[in-house]
């Protein structure tokens, strides 16, 4: 329980809740007590309306982002106040601004936010209108709240100028602890492997958006006030946690193959299997430590587990003998190379937070982060690009702007106390999405309900007003800080809130609690209806654009594995940018089938499709990784014209999936001849690999293995990148002609029968 309750005492949740009550209730009550609540009330309405676009990023960008945030709402009130009083001017203007702000959303995260406390100030504008001075009045002290709201996470941002980052690395370090203790689960022999993919790939989404936004914060720092030693140490953290990430992904076992070889020899799969669990549970070990600011020490030796599977590996091959091990030994020892290389990166990360990072500990990692990040570029361009219907924002742009008028009708023609709650529902709870409006909807709701209720209760005990003050004050704070974790809690305690200021402001209208409840029921009603009905995105819609996005991402990094391979001089920054938009790509592949999961059922004509291609990508991505994983890492031999072909081959497959993505109608060559070649060439590889191997090397001398586990990965990751862009290929042909011919049913069976491991 006090775990729990210090956990939540010590996020940036609580400590965001308390930066905008603090802008929020000073002005208040220092109003209050001289005399002029309503003031007071104005500006607090502008520090709480400034305070959701107030996402983390650096001081300069903090600033300039609420500054502009600040003018627009202030702007949108004043525009409101004045078109007001004449409705054909009003309704024109007020769909113009929804609409437009709406469209703001093309621009990210920031943009998004800046338009929705735009949407919200623009509708609780409805609920008192003002005319002449007191107009410019009303405006100017929502623009004093939104400068007070600036002050104060200014002044917040100095006092723990850290603490938003050291925390996204803390719930980073857990997720990626989650990730490899799945990878462990692995190893069990009846482990249902296909779920624990689909969990794994739902991970790689989450960490794909947590790299994100460290990456952005740490390089925007870095960038405009140099490297500090908190600025050092984050980013060696950062660091070692993307390449444990991609070191995890880029190296996979034929667990069945395994198991297989090692039943009769359990020790050497469960000896492997305890050091892939407390790999996790150091991460998971320093991710609390962090988190609570305490001195970490190791709980588990990583060093000495390495040393267990060593020991396992010699008894297994003197169990055997040397000759008839040979291959087990190699397949063990390829399992134990990658495991040295997991410690050695964990082990870094731990000396982060041990010990003085200086900057040649970085050793240069970094020096094209800045590459990696989106620029802050907001062009003309992207705006005019956006407006047609294959635009997602365009879509729900018009939708929004419809529903609110829709709801501003309604409670202009049916007797409804509060009009603005109608739309400040529909605001809070619409998204582009199907699935997430539903899912907000049906929590804003409950929360709404069990608020009223609630509120209802205490309100009957008759408190005095110093109580409901101080649990209004409690309830904002509480609700501020559940909302971005879990909006039903969120939603229950900001109704409460709601509820005791109408209270204290207006206390003999005992039906509050009914307005409140049947507004929110309106606005959740109009919000699903029109997201199912008017201009609805489907995700079925972007599927074929979202595989090919993931297709293209992943050739553009094979190309420059390639490259790598054949020039043998280092990765540079073409390499890095490619393999990260590769995992951006997959990421996004897998949240597009998330959403599809949440949409209504007859919309999911192309669920099977998203997730055979997220499935098969994610393996072919996992294979490339690891041959450029190695080939960055270790001396490898000259590119023969063998390699080359091969590969060449791979390529051209995934050039031709995407080219029938396009529906470019291009010719494709036959494939019996095709695959002679390609066999032929695998042959001839191999044949160039065995007569390197038997070129006077001793079989016993450390460049000889080398030399042996470089053939042996080359040539079976050639092999599986083959048959992956084979079957993306074949995947993609089967999902044109399904689209000609919707008729076909087949489809189940197909993805049921093939569903690769990755």
């Amino acid at each position: 329980m006090f775990p729990k309750i210090k956990d939540f005492t010590i996020g940036t949740n609580l400590y965001n809740a308390l930066k905008v009550v603090l802008a929020a209730v000073i002005p208040a009550f220092l109003f209050s007590y001289l005399g002029n609540l309503e003031i007071g009330l104005t500006i607090a309405i502008g520090a709480l309306f400034t305070f959701p676009s107030d996402t983390p990023s650096n001081l300069k960008h903090k600033i300039n982002g609420l500054l502009v945030t600040v003018f627009i709402l202030a702007g949108v009130n004043l525009l409101i106040n004045a078109t007001y009083p004449y409705p054909i001017l009003f309704y024109p203007v007020f769909a113009i601004l929804v609409f437009t702000l709406s469209m703001l959303a093309v621009y990210g995260q920031r943009a998004t936010m800046v338009a929705f406390s735009a949407l919200m100030i623009l509708s609780i504008s409805l609920a008192h209108t003002h005319k002449g001075i007191e107009m410019l009045q009303h405006s100017g002290l929502l623009l004093c709240g939104g400068l007070f709201y600036l002050l104060i996470s200014i002044i917040f941002y100095y006092i723990n100028p850290h603490r938003y980052t050291e925390l996204q690395i803390v719930e980073c370090i857990k997720l990626t602890s989650k990730y490899l203790k799945l990878r462990g689960d692995l190893w069990e022999l009846n482990s249902d492997r296909k779920e624990i993919t689909r969990k794994q790939l739902i991970l790689q989404v989450e960490l794909n958006n947590i790299h994100e936004n460290i990456r952005e914060v740490l390089v925007r720092n870095r960038t405009d006030y140099g490297s500090s030693h908190q600025n050092r140490k984050m980013l060696l953290a950062f660091m070692s946690l993307v390449e444990i990430m991609e070191l995890a992904v880029s190296t996979s076992f034929d667990h069945n193959k395994l198991h297989q070889k090692f039943d009769a020899h359990p020790k050497v799969l469960t000896t492997y299997q305890s050091l892939a669990y407390n790999l996790a549970k150091n991460l998971k070990s320093l991710s609390k430590k962090i988190k609570k600011r305490k001195q970490y020490i190791q709980n588990n030796n990583l060093i000495e587990n390495l040393f267990s599977f060593e020991f396992a590996i010699s008894d297994y091959e003197k169990t055997l003998g040397e000759a008839e091990a040979s291959e087990g030994v190699h397949m063990l020892s390829n399992m134990l190379h990658y495991a040295e290389k997991q410690v050695e990166k964990i082990k870094t990360l731990e000396r982060a937070y041990t010990s003085t990072v200086k900057l040649k500990d970085l050793n240069g990692r970094d020096k094209d982060l800045d590459k990696l990040t989106i620029s802050h570029y907001y062009p003309l361009n992207t705006l005019v690009e956006n407006f047609s219907f294959s635009s997602l924002e365009f879509r729900h742009s018009l939708r929004i702007t419809t529903t609110l008028l829709i709801g501003l009708i309604i409670g202009k023609v049916l007797p409804f106390e509060n009009v603005y709650w109608i739309l400040l529902t529909i605001v809070v709870i619409m998204r582009p999405g199907y699935g997430l409006t539903k899912e907000r909807t049906l929590n804003r709701f409950i929360g709404t309900l069990i608020g009223g209720v609630i509120g209802f209760a205490v309100l009957a005990l008759d408190p005095s007003s110093t109580i409901l003050a101080a649990l209004t004050i409690l309830f904002l704070i509480l609700g501020l800080t559940f909302n971005p974790s879990n909006y039903k809690i969120g939603t229950t305690f900001i109704t409460l809130h709601v509820i005791f200021i109408f209270a204290i402001l207006n206390p003999s209208d005992s039906n509050i609690v009914l307005y409140r409840v049947l507004d929110t029921f309106v606005g959740a009603i109009l919000a699903i209806l029109a997201n199912h009905f008017l201009w609805p995105y489907w995700e079925s819609l972007n599927t074929n654009q979202n595989i090919k996005n993931s297709i293209e991402a992943n050739r553009n990094y094979l190309k420059q594995i390639s490259i790598l391979y054949n020039d043998k001089e280092g990765i540079n920054t073409k390499y890095r940018l490619a393999r990260n938009q590769a995992f951006i790509e997959i990421g996004n592949l897998m949240a597009s089938f998330q959403r599809m999961l949440q949409e209504p059922k007859s919309k999911q004509d192309k669920l099977q499709q998203v997730y055979k291609f997220t499935v098969v990508n994610n393996a072919l991505l996992s294979s490339a990784a690891s041959l450029g994983t190695y080939t960055q890492s270790h001396k490898t031999t000259k590119a023969s014209k063998s390699f080359n072909f091969i590969f060449n081959k791979i390529i051209k497959n995934l050039d031709s999936a995407i080219s029938i993505l396009k529906d470019e109608n291009n010719q494709i060559e036959n494939d019996t001849i095709i695959d002679e070649n390609l066999n032929n060439n695998l042959i001839e590889l191999k044949k160039i690999r065995e007569q390197e191997l038997a070129q006077g090397s001793d079989v016993n001398s450390e460049a000889f293995k080398h030399k042996m586990r470089e053939a042996q990965l080359v040539i079976e990751q050639l092999i599986w990148l083959t048959n992956l862009s084979e079957n993306i290929l074949k995947t993609t042909k089967v999902l044109l002609k399904t689209e000609k011919n919707p008729e076909n049913n087949s489809l189940k069976t197909f993805f049921g029968s093939n569903n690769p491991e990755a």
